[in-house]
């Protein structure tokens, strides 16, 4: 039996860490909006201190730093090397219950949740975006959302040739390869963490053949295509399309919100769905608050003032007067993961999302990725889907299996 001293030094000293626990808050994250978001939380208010560390790659750090943040806030959290750092925040959502909970996007704070807790929070995310001059709206009956076929048939029909030479175009898979990984993911490829990474090949395949075809049958074939990219590609997609060169282009929402007000002015888009589905970028913001920080009372402050909708709107005001949309979209680089933040107080600051509010429904969050995504899809997958739709054997080229295990070979410290 523990001597009744013992229990009054355990007290002591747990009133002494609760007492002198540190109130500046450090925050690590690879989204450079959160520098900004600090700098007004701790202008807002004297009793906490948030200071934020910018890494490129914020999982990789996470993993294998032998220090600790309070919060994270960052893409690719919650892979197997990093979302054992966290812990659960569901006592964040209990204040307000139930109303807490469903003010984000459901499918969103899902992803978050792990074997029943909730560890990460939602911050914000992207959507693709069919992007064309205003005047032609009317060729799109659906105010929201537009398929592929749709977009193929369309710019099968504004296409103009004379003796074999195109002086208009309205699309081509080929002119992106972001446009092809978002074709390969309506197509059900699911990319998603393995050893590192794993996919479903079949409709991988079915989805590069789709892309094939459609650029021989509207375009007829990548020489016609390429051509034309020579000839009128000096300018970008955004002022072909304004000028009537090119029917559409291709870009998520964030690049889309911060062209000029100019150009927004004279645009209009739609998002690409397939089968009720709109495929967001796999580079969603999560935020979580880490098992080894030292400020846990201050992180949970910082994360709760974070969450409300009156400080995002106030986050949105501030970004807008400083001319800092011009720089980044909404909240971190994204649509806020607050359902009335984005439905009701973006359309605000944002006039052309009237009418275009993207279906709640619709959303489909990416799979768990690992903490090297970045890198393996600008460095192995993206190439690899370039090479595949110039070739009409996939034979003839390095297969995607082939190139990943050389590049991990290569690469082991990443």
């Amino acid at each position: 039996m523990k001597k009744p001293g013992f229990y009054v030094t355990l007290l002591l000293s747990l009133c002494f860490c609760a007492c002198f626990e540190s109130k500046t808050v450090t925050l690590w994250t690879d989204r450079p909006e959160f520098a900004i978001y600090a700098e007004y939380f701790n202008a807002a208010q004297a009793e906490y201190k948030v200071e934020t560390r910018y890494f490129e790659s914020l999982s990789l750090e996470l993993a294998n730093s032998e220090t600790s943040p309070d919060i994270a806030a960052g893409n690719w959290l919650k892979n197997t090397s990093t979302r054992v750092l966290f812990s659960p925040v569901d006592d964040l959502l209990k204040p307000d219950g139930e109303k807490m909970k469903n003010s984000f996007y459901p499918h969103l704070l899902a992803l978050g949740n792990i074997e029943g807790k909730q560890y990460l929070l939602p911050v914000s995310f992207n959507i693709p975006a069919l992007v064309f001059a205003r005047n032609n709206s009317y060729l799109l009956p659906n105010s929201f959302t537009v398929a592929l076929d749709e977009i193929k048939e369309l710019g099968k029909a504004y296409n103009t040739e004379t003796n074999g030479i195109y002086s208009r175009m309205g699309f081509s898979p080929s002119w992106s390869d972001d446009f092809l990984f978002m074709t390969a993911t309506l197509f059900n490829t699911s990319f998603r963490e393995a050893a590192p990474l794993a996919w479903d090949p079949e409709a991988l395949e079915r989805a590069m053949v789709y892309v094939r075809d459609w650029i021989e049958d509207a375009n007829r074939g990548l020489r016609a295509e390429d051509d034309f990219v020579f000839k009128y590609f000096y300018d970008p997609p955004s002022n072909l399309a304004l000028s009537g060169r090119i029917l559409f282009t291709y870009m998520n929402s964030a690049d889309l919100f911060t062209l000029t007000q100019e150009k927004q002015a004279n645009l209009d888009f739609r998002w690409i769905a397939e089968k009720d589905i709109i495929p967001l970028s796999e580079e969603a913001v999560y935020m979580g608050i880490c098992k080894k920080g030292a400020a846990k009372k201050a992180a949970k402050v910082f994360t709760r003032w974070f969450f409300q909708e009156d400080t995002q709107r106030h986050l949105l005001e501030f970004s807008q007067d400083k001319w800092l949309t011009e720089t980044f979209f909404g909240i971190g680089n994204g649509f806020s993961a607050l359902r009335t933040v984005t439905e009701y107080i973006f359309p605000q600051f944002y006039p052309n999302l009237l009418g275009h509010m993207p279906p709640e429904d619709f959303l489909s969050p990416p799979n768990i990725l690992p903490r090297n995504w970045t890198a393996i899809k600008e460095r192995v997958i993206l190439p690899y889907l370039h090479d595949r739709i110039r070739n009409d054997n996939r034979n003839d080229i390095r297969s995607l299996e082939r190139r990943l295990s050389e590049w991990v070979r290569l690469n082991r410290d990443l």
